[in-house]
């Protein structure tokens, strides 16, 4: 099994936010998830291909991945694309710059023990750029003062910076099923600075379980979240208002309350199933119960029912036109556009509340409807 280093570069978003959190996910468990297996398959097949773009030996895993589907063959194309077109760019102003693939980086000089594995790094004159794939689509993954890319920034400098003269640090999110290409340069004293002042004194605290439990959106991912007393006070801090008359809070009070009401529907499901998955092993809580959900009556054998109904002269089977990602995948590319491209639209979507850093524009609201009206009298 691979070694997990307790302060990960992929978790430093959380512990460099809550330093003791770092030992108190060690002592919990990490119930793998579905998607992460898809993460790990898209990134070996992303890894075979930008290996064989570059002429290297590779084994091809396509048949072993157990979540191959057309959507992660198209996704890991262009994103061995994009590490190629960003090789494109280092060799005209460096002649002999170098790719890693999935390389093991050590950054160890900061954080005890600290290691991760870059997904693509270019190592040049002038410009070092890490490139890390995020298969996922439930968040968006900004590369702006990245921790994670950060991190791995830093082992690739102690790795390459003597034989290379690095000026500058780029990291580049690359994430498709979202259409994010995210990337964020800092110069290399910038990162250095960091890893110095900000990085390794955290780092410090938290390899040792020391320091204060800190809650916010970097919970997420933490596996004692369900439990953790110091996310429990900060979402029972909400109850002082009245939610059973919510048409008398006023505009402040909701604008404070609107930053908080993610985590704290997140919080309340994390406990409820924390508790769910207890009480299915034997704790009881006072006044609950397990009891069986609601199932939906399915076919044992659709064959055999296919053929029971075709035996009483009925059909059995429904025609439904192809979705637009299979019908993509029956003509291709291509193909879709020409014949098809007209036949498509792209509707608005459902009005959204989200805070003012998200990068998406905002829609025209009633308020603005009557200030542009306003503006034409």
């Amino acid at each position: 099994m691979a070694k997990h280093a307790l302060l990960s570069a992929s978790s430093s978003h959380r512990w460099l936010e809550c330093p003791p959190s770092a030992k108190l996910c060690a002592s919990h468990p990490d119930r793998a998830s579905p998607y992460a297996q898809q993460g790990t398959d898209a990134h070996e097949l992303a890894a075979y291909k930008v290996q064989k773009a570059l002429g290297m030996k590779a084994r091809d895993p396509t048949e072993d991945l157990e979540y191959f589907d057309q959507e992660m063959a198209d996704c890991t194309d262009a994103y061995c694309a994009f590490v190629m077109e960003q090789l494109a760019e280092a060799r005209k102003h460096c002649a002999d710059p170098i790719v890693l693939v999935e390389q093991r980086l050590d950054f160890s000089r900061w954080v005890p023990e600290g290691f991760g594995t870059g997904d693509a790094c270019i190592v040049a004159d002038d410009v070092l750029h890490v490139i890390d794939l995020k298969y996922g689509v439930g968040i968006m993954v900004d590369a702006t003062q990245n921790p994670q890319t950060m991190c791995y920034a830093l082992g690739l400098l102690e790795a390459f910076d003597g034989i290379y003269d690095v000026s500058t640090v780029r990291m580049t999110i690359f994430q498709p099923r979202r259409e994010n290409i995210s990337t964020f340069e800092m110069s290399k004293a910038d990162l250095l600075g960091w890893a110095e002042n900000v990085l390794a004194p955290t780092a410090k605290l938290a390899f040792n379980g020391e320091g204060e439990f800190k809650a916010g959106d970097h919970c997420q991912f933490c596996t004692a979240k369900a439990t953790c007393r110091k996310r429990t006070e900060y979402n029972l801090e909400m109850a002082r208002y009245d939610f059973e008359v919510p048409s008398e809070l006023t505009d402040d009070e909701i604008a404070v309350i609107l930053p908080r009401i993610d985590e704290l529907i997140a919080w309340g499901g994390d406990v409820k199933e924390y508790a769910l998955q207890q009480a299915v092993s034997g704790t009881h809580y006072p006044g609950f119960k397990v009891v069986e959900g609601r199932s939906v009556t399915r076919y044992t054998n659709e064959e055999a029912v296919a053929a029971a109904v075709r035996a009483a002269g009925e059909d059995p089977y429904e025609r439904k036109l192809l979705g637009l990602t299979a019908m993509k995948a029956l003509l291709g590319k291509k193909r879709f556009d020409d014949i098809l491209g007209g036949l498509t639209f792209k509707p608005p979507g459902k009005p959204t509340l989200v805070p003012e850093s998200d990068k998406r524009p905002a829609m025209n609201t009633a308020k603005n409807d009557f200030m542009e009206e306003k503006d034409h009298e």
